[in-house]
């Protein structure tokens, strides 16, 4: 999913709304985020605020860890049939609901096929596509028969949160409706929810497998991220999930302050969108109005080769980020193809590419042609507006260009205006953009398969029938080394091709407090600070 973040420049030190009075002599841990749950209602939530309560407050058959692997939670044991289609999950018992009825297989079932028959769910009934059915033939086992044999079930089952058959059932056909207590089975249980203000969680000490030890979470809602960093100072809150790099510096220095930095979880992509769109893949009704050099793979090897990604990183991201590859970012852990080399820095390898490929600048104003001489080599550069980082990269990017003979045409971009322009319509030229990656690569990888592009989910217009015939046998691979291989070799074709330009992969900091609790990690491999894994662990000092 693409995701930016709106900043606000006002600084505010105060939160929102009002903030939740914690139980008297309680251990209650203060987090603050500068956004708030879109909805509590799993199938219709969109915003990332919103799947961190239902990680804590409902339970899956599996959990996400930080390195990517998945741990079972739900799952005792599990096996699947010869030819892969069905799935038989014995479950682990002791798991209860809020309200003291037992989670059985029932309620597994229930979930799994009340998330499949609401298509409209934006994001989970993503995950149950390929579920045709699902059965519980006792209270202990879950029966699920996939429409066809995937190598990664648990990719499309840890997202799917188990809920209560008895609360939701009279409900199952109604999508507007929300249990607004949160009847969960969880580490954790809602208590209390102000929109834009606070959510509270008390601590549910009988969890079987990660009892909390603290007593209460709340979640607090600032105004913008210089006030989450004030509130971390001043001991309003113990954990920020989020803050301006500019105070990076500032808190390293600060008493009782310990800092995280590392790739977010999930792992983000920021790309530059190539519109190499052929004329007769223009699906019908879209303007198809790329530059036509840009279909040129020499044009964009050029373009790359222009790039100092060093520089970015250093000007935009003040050093918290890595130079990028491909979609796959290096958060996905083993997916990432670390052994794939970058186009170097070399402007001047990047001016010989253009002259050899006959783009020369015939007039003397500092701008190449095309070979035929009909147009310059002028490109629509747009952003979304509500992106932090975009202005100042785009900026950057456009200068290196400018070295080797390449203009731009600079604008920012309604978001929503920009994705119409973008997808499917390849109304475009080059686009800063980002992607949120799934802990499984076939969802980025699924975005340079052509059969996506009439849908405009492949936002380049990339088509190889290579790349087709190599993504499709990844994703019906079974055997786990051989499919790590394919996706590995996936990445090296479309780094050869020059699908995207991947400036960087930013860095996200955190910070927590070590005065009041202790358990932080101190040098996580991705960080992601509000991970249940991190606050079931917590404790506080005595």
């Amino acid at each position: 999913m693409k995701r930016w973040l709106l900043l606000l420049s006002l600084l505010i030190l105060l939160a929102c709304g009002g903030s939740a009075p914690p139980a008297t002599g309680a251990a209650v841990l203060r987090i603050g985020w500068a956004g708030s749950p879109d909805a509590l209602h799993p199938g219709t939530a969109v915003l990332s605020q919103a799947y961190t309560l239902f990680n804590l407050v409902y339970d899956s058959m599996f959990r996400l860890e930080l390195d990517g692997s998945f741990t079972p939670v739900l799952a005792r044991r599990w096996q699947a049939s010869e030819e892969g289609r069905t799935w038989t999950f014995a479950l682990r018992p002791g798991f209860v609901f809020r309200d003291g009825q037992p989670l059985t297989a029932r309620d597994v079932a229930f979930s799994y096929n009340f998330y499949r028959d609401h298509p409209e769910f934006p994001l989970l009934s993503t995950y149950t596509r390929v579920l045709e059915q699902v059965n519980a033939p006792d209270d202990s086992t879950v029966v699920i028969r996939l429409r066809e044999p995937v190598p990664d079930i648990q990719n499309q089952l840890v997202f799917l949160y188990v809920l209560p058959e008895h609360v939701w059932g009279a409900h199952a056909q109604d999508s507007r409706f929300t249990d607004e207590a949160m009847i969960g089975s969880g580490p954790f249980s809602l208590v209390e929810y102000q929109p834009n203000q606070f959510v509270r969680l008390k601590a549910n000490r009988l969890h079987p497998l990660n009892p909390p030890q603290v007593d209460e979470v709340i979640f607090q809602t600032f105004a913008n991220q210089d006030a989450l960093v004030q509130a971390l100072r001043t001991g309003q809150v113990d954990l920020i999930t989020e803050m301006p790099n500019t105070a990076v510096a500032a808190l390293r220095q600060a008493v009782d302050v310990q800092l995280a930095i590392g790739p977010p979880q999930p792992p983000e992509t920021t790309n530059l969108l190539i519109n190499q769109l052929a004329p007769e893949h223009c699906p019908p009704g879209s303007t198809c109005s790329g530059h036509p050099a840009l279909r040129d793979r020499r044009v964009r090897q050029a373009l790359a080769l222009a790039v100092d990604k060093k520089k970015l990183i250093e000007v935009v991201l003040l050093g918290m980020g890595t130079p990028g590859l491909t979609l796959i970012p290096e958060g996905l852990g083993r997916w990432y193809n670390s052994t794939l080399q970058d186009y170097p820095f070399d402007p001047a390898r990047g001016r010989n590419l253009l002259d050899q490929a006959g783009y020369r600048d015939s007039d003397g104003d500092g701008v190449r042609e095309l070979p035929d001489h009909s147009r310059p080599l002028e490109f629509r550069f747009n952003w979304p507006s509500d992106s932090p980082v975009a202005p100042r990269t785009a900026q950057l990017l456009a200068a290196m260009w400018k070295e080797i003979g390449v203009t731009t045409q600079l604008q920012s971009v309604d978001a929503n205006a920009l994705t119409a322009a973008c997808c499917p319509g390849f109304d475009y030229d080059l686009i800063l953009w980002a992607w949120d990656s799934d802990p499984d690569p076939s969802l980025l990888l699924g975005a340079m398969h052509s059969g996506r592009i009439p849908a405009g989910t492949n936002e380049t217009g990339y088509a190889n029938p290579e790349y087709d015939a190599l993504y499709q046998q990844q994703a019906a691979e079974l055997d786990p080394e051989r499919r790590h291989q394919l996706v590995w070799e996936l990445q090296r074709l479309v780094l050869q091709d020059l699908v995207y330009i991947v400036p960087f992969y930013a860095h996200r900091a955190q910070a927590c407090r070590t005065d009041r609790f202790t358990g932080w990690p101190a040098n996580p491999a991705v960080v992601a600070l509000e991970h249940p894994t991190i606050l079931t662990l917590v404790r506080p000092r005595r």
